[in-house]
């Protein structure tokens, strides 16, 4: 199938689109760019894909980043190298395809080859399983700047909760790679060409300590076998991404949630759309497009999609992103009237496509180092706006769920040692607090 380019949008146009709603936004970069969130805008763009497909897993893309705090291999990108990674779906079929996106790239990305096989520990994939991956019958495929490619299906029976392990091999280099910077899972690199190898001994090559990183991999979908109901995607922030989550352990909210879907029968994907340190109002430049940027491509162009969770505003309420990536920014003022407006873009946006929007209210984050009255009374009253408001067709009160005594702080051995992102407990609390009834 051919490669799809995205639209270049430019600073003015943003800038104006956005304006109108009294929301302040930066550029984006032209070979990555994403229109603005507008209700109208969304309503009239068609979804990436069509037909019987489902998303079974995704990770929205980045652009390469030399972020201070957490190392990876995407400014340097790959040469002669494999890269194997892990993922793990929430829906089941009888053949599945994978989404590769050059969103960030300024070079054509040219793949040498790919394979997949069911994922066994570590880098090791389980013998007899391995298949090659193609895109429209050729075994190599060239991605265009701002633009991604749909693999062929694969005949491949897979269910809810399996791990599939895909391997793609460049034979030169890349140039620095579109990803996803937080993964919570290893991924795995060797020299060489090692898509059909089972074994994962020459895949010695993993950044530690790390949380682990996506490259160029946006989507896994399904078709076949049972039925599979419309998709919930998870929109937000660290908290959606799952930093403090167990890495390799598949412990993030969305994860727990789709297990719970999956236990219950209800054959609801869950597509994990959260970006660390992403913000609401305001482009970063190492934490991924505004949300109201990334809305339609990470959301309403996702397969078969019904429901969205959203989880957003902490990082513009406590203006943190900017610091992590070495950037001193002039934003407008964070207001409670600019985050509620917002919220509302995405609600119209989401209800234009026919799609449920679920508000989550924002955890407490008393003992942080970074907590203030100020910003703590702006997260309370944008939590008691989604819980009275009636603008979210349901509320999800991540909030009350972590911290049910309303002491303003996720309670030791609920947090993961920061006093603002869940442990594993902490996930599972606030997964389990989430009314399955209403997400369709």
């Amino acid at each position: 199938m051919p490669a799809r380019t995205r639209h270049p949008l430019t600073r003015a146009a943003s800038v104006a689109a956005l304006t109108a709603l009294s929301i302040a936004a930066s550029t984006v970069p032209a070979a990555a760019a994403s229109a603005p969130t507008t209700a109208s805008s969304l309503a009239a763009h068609p979804q990436r894909w069509s037909g019987a497909w489902s998303g079974a897993w995704s990770a929205p893309m980045m652009r390469p980043s030399g972020a201070p705090w957490f190392a990876t291999w995407a400014v340097p990108g790959f040469d002669h190298q494999s890269v194997r990674q892990v993922v793990r779906l929430s829906a089941g079929g009888s053949r599945v395809r994978f989404r590769l996106s050059n969103a960030y790239g300024t070079t054509p990305l040219r793949l040498t080859g790919a394979d997949v096989g069911r994922a066994a520990d570590g880098a090791a994939v389980v013998p007899g399983t391995l298949r090659p991956l193609r895109f429209d019958h050729r075994g190599s495929v060239t991605v265009p700047p701002g633009g991604e490619v749909l693999s062929d299906p694969v005949a491949l029976p897979v269910a809810a909760l399996d791990r599939l392990a895909l391997t793609l091999y460049f034979d030169g280099p890349t140039g620095p790679a579109t990803y996803h910077q937080v993964s919570m899972t290893t991924t795995y690199r060797a020299d060489g060409d090692h898509r059909g190898d089972p074994d994962p001994a020459a895949f010695t090559d993993a950044v530690r300590p790390g949380f682990g990183s996506w490259y160029y991999l946006d989507g896994v979908e399904v078709t076949g076998g049972r039925p599979t109901g419309k998709a919930v995607v998870a929109f937000g922030e660290s908290t959606t991404d799952g930093f403090g989550a167990t890495v390799d352990g598949d412990d993030r909210y969305p994860d727990l949630l789709a297990e719970r879907l999956t236990a219950a029968g209800l054959p609801h994907p869950v597509l994990n759309a959260g970006i660390g340190s992403n913000k609401l109002l305001a482009d970063s430049a190492c934490a991924g497009d505004s949300a109201l940027s990334r809305f339609r491509r990470d959301v309403l162009d996702q397969p078969n999609v019904g429901t969205v969770i959203v989880s957003h505003g902490m990082n513009d309420i406590l203006r943190t992103g900017d610091q992590i990536c070495g950037v001193d920014r002039d934003d407008p003022p964070v207001t409670l009237q600019r985050l509620i407006d917002a919220h509302r873009t995405l609600i119209r946006a989401a209800h234009a496509r026919g799609v449920k929007a679920v508000g989550a209210t924002l955890m407490p984050f008393g003992g942080a180092p970074f907590w203030t009255p100020q910003a703590d009374r702006l997260r309370r009253d944008l939590n008691d706006w989604i819980r009275t408001s009636g603008a979210y067709d349901a509320v999800a009160d991540f909030d009350r769920a972590i911290d049910p005594d309303g002491t303003g702080a996720i309670p030791d051995g609920y947090h993961s040692g920061d006093h603002l992102h869940p442990s594993p407990r902490g996930y599972r609390a606030v997964a389990d607090s989430i009314d399955l009834g209403a997400l369709g």
